[in-house]
């Protein structure tokens, strides 16, 4: 007989941020349980997709949807289309789903019509903006779910309030897990110094959501408050980002002190934000990220889910409006508390013990 106590997960992840969330998760599931990871393809881009892969150690994919770009509905379409037939034949005791994109969307939906539990890591997010397709996405995954990872106790207390408090567990942010278990790795990356740079003497940005790049007027105003920042900035570009450049014709708005990269992995992503003076971005991850490593972030939009990177001090929230983001540059922040919202690095952990309690020989 089989052992009872062994799940069967299928794990499912298209875009570079649940890649960083998977690592640690598939690293303790992959212990002593049964693991089918099934990539969407949304981030179809190498730079994007199988760089990450490499630099986080994941295991290759058993299944690769290639479903690439497209609008919200087509690419969710697509998905459901070929995840249907790949749950259907592997048959998993539960469905483990990352975050808030399409492909978070598409696997919910299609394990929940397959009548197969759903597990959301990430659970419980919200920015109360409906507008973001994020949101939307984490509202109806979270309403799918039998099981419901909080990474902050404020994510509990949003389930709570949607009336979701069966299953919910608040167990820390997997991403923190990586945090602390990479930190070696990310101090013997030599990327500053390969691009020349000085500790704590240029600003590192990102850009990447639709709300801010497929507008001409917010991208315009965030790449002339980098051009007019009065430091270096470091800049690795997403796909999508530099294709809305180029259709804007901002590229040629770019100033001289805007260092254009491709992009680039996720340790070296780690060591740039370690020593950057502040980072500047539209990124969730990011955002997180810059708080665990005590770096000043300036969020360009107007709200967060990550309310407790604002409440600590550490994130302001200031938008794609030139002169905000130059005042914030400007300004010296002193009153910052310790980041201790995101639990003590063992949320992977609790995740797996969860799903062996719960869904073990279903």
């Amino acid at each position: 007989m089989p052992d009872a106590t062994v799940v069967r997960v299928a794990s499912i992840v298209g875009a570079r941020p649940q890649f960083i969330k998977a690592a640690p998760v598939c690293k303790a599931l992959r212990r002593r349980h049964r693991e089918i990871l099934i990539h969407t393809g949304q981030h179809y881009d190498e730079a994007m997709s199988d760089a990450f892969f490499q630099a986080l150690q994941l295991p290759e994919p058993d299944v690769n949807l290639g479903v690439g770009s497209g609008s919200h509905g087509a690419q969710t379409g697509r998905m459901l289309t070929r995840l249907e037939g790949v749950l259907t034949e592997a048959s998993p005791d539960v469905v483990l789903v990352y975050g808030d994109t399409n492909s978070t969307l598409a696997g919910a939906l299609a394990a929940a019509k397959l009548h197969l539990p759903v597990a959301h890591v990430e659970a419980g997010l919200r920015s109360f903006n409906r507008a973001m397709p994020e949101e939307i996405n984490r509202i109806v995954a979270d309403h799918l779910s039998s099981l419901l990872f909080a990474p902050t106790r404020t994510a509990t207390v949003n389930l709570a309030r949607e009336g979701l408090t069966e299953g919910v567990h608040f167990v820390g942010d997997v991403m923190y897990d990586l945090a602390i278990a990479t930190r070696a790795h990310v101090r013997r990356r030599a990327i500053r110094t390969r691009l020349g740079l000085r500790r704590k003497e240029y600003l590192l940005a990102t850009l990447h959501r639709p709300s801010t790049t497929d507008s001409k007027e917010a991208l315009r105003g965030a790449i002339q408050a980098f051009s007019r920042a009065g430091t270096p900035v470091v800049f690795p570009v997403h796909p999508r980002t530099r294709k809305m450049m180029r259709q804007f014709r901002l590229d040629r708005e770019v100033g001289r002190n805007v260092r254009l990269l491709d992009p680039v992995d996720y340790l070296d992503f780690r060591a740039l934000l370690i020593d950057a003076r502040a980072v500047l971005t539209d990124s969730g991850g990011v955002q997180k990220e810059a708080y665990w490593a005590r770096v000043p972030c300036l969020t360009l939009r107007d709200e967060t889910e990550w309310v407790e990177t604002v409440a600590d001090g550490w994130n302001v929230l200031v938008g794609t409006e030139v002169s905000r983001i130059l005042k914030a540059l400007r300004t010296n922040r002193s009153r910052r508390k310790e980041p201790r919202a995101f639990g003590d690095g063992h949320a992977a952990e609790r995740i797996v013990a969860t799903l062996e309690a719960r869904c073990g020989g279903r």
